[in-house]
């Protein structure tokens, strides 16, 4: 495994207990950075974080609360010198269903987490690194947002929500030496693939030219070097790591 020059660096992971986002942080925290697990489960995160260390802080937040990522921010600012690095990773797929049977309030939930729940912690974090001349953030998207998944039509939105949003917060901030970017990977097996049903993840599969899913650290090898010094230049950028599914 190839490591990171992250010696020195705080990042920030939500969804950091599981999945991708702990997959990062395992690859993080092995290159030398400071980590903050966000979660929604509180205990899952400690567990995790005291996997990898004494460099590890766990906080449990709802990312739809607006006040409370911002106070998590501060909390992890306190605790652990600033925020060099936010992994916006905390998600939910929903049931499948065509659009005209889907509840509303699944609907309602996935974007409430997968779009605003990106827009509080980069609202709350990209002052922090803007006071500090530096930062780098990596939303975790999904190649659902530029293919379009059907019976997925609400994941799939949100996740195209969240490649325009960072297009814009590249935008934004380019004038700094802070680089804000996607990735769109294909489906990995995760516990997300437990809201889905089997017809949607054999259809997943049968999309993929590799013929497999990828793996979550195959989706963290790729999100350290964007979160990296080294990335100098790359913002407003959406990375595919989709096995050849993805047309654009």
């Amino acid at each position: 495994m190839n490591t990171y020059d992250l010696n020195d660096r705080v990042a920030v992971i939500t969804g950091g207990a599981q999945g991708i986002g702990f997959a990062t942080a395992q690859r993080m925290a092995a290159s030398g950075a400071r980590v903050a697990l966000w979660d929604l489960d509180g205990d899952l995160a400690t567990d995790a974080a005291d996997g990898l260390g004494d460099n590890a802080l766990a906080l449990s937040v709802d990312v739809t609360d607006a006040d409370a990522v911002s106070s998590v921010a501060e909390a992890t600012v306190k605790a652990l010198g600033g925020i060099d690095i936010l992994v916006c990773g905390a998600g939910i797929a929903g049931p499948n269903a065509p659009i005209p049977d889907y509840p509303p309030g699944d609907w309602q939930a996935i974007m409430d987490i997968n779009v605003t729940g990106v827009f509080n912690c980069c609202r709350a974090v990209l002052p922090i690194m803007q006071a500090a001349d530096y930062g780098r953030v990596v939303n975790i998207a999904s190649v659902a947002g530029k293919e379009g998944n059907p019976g997925a039509g609400p994941y799939s939105a949100s996740k195209a929500a969240v490649i325009g949003l960072t297009k814009s917060l590249g935008k934004e901030n380019a004038d700094q030496d802070i680089a804000v970017n996607c990735v769109t990977p294909a489906a990995a097996k995760t516990r997300i693939f437990d809201q889905m049903s089997e017809e949607h993840i054999a259809f997943m599969l049968s999309k993929i030219p590799r013929g497999r899913f990828v793996d979550v650290a195959e989706v963290a090898a790729m999100i350290c070097w964007l979160c990296s010094a080294e990335n100098s230049f790359a913002t407003s950028g959406v990375f595919d790591i989709s096995g050849g599914r993805a047309t654009y």
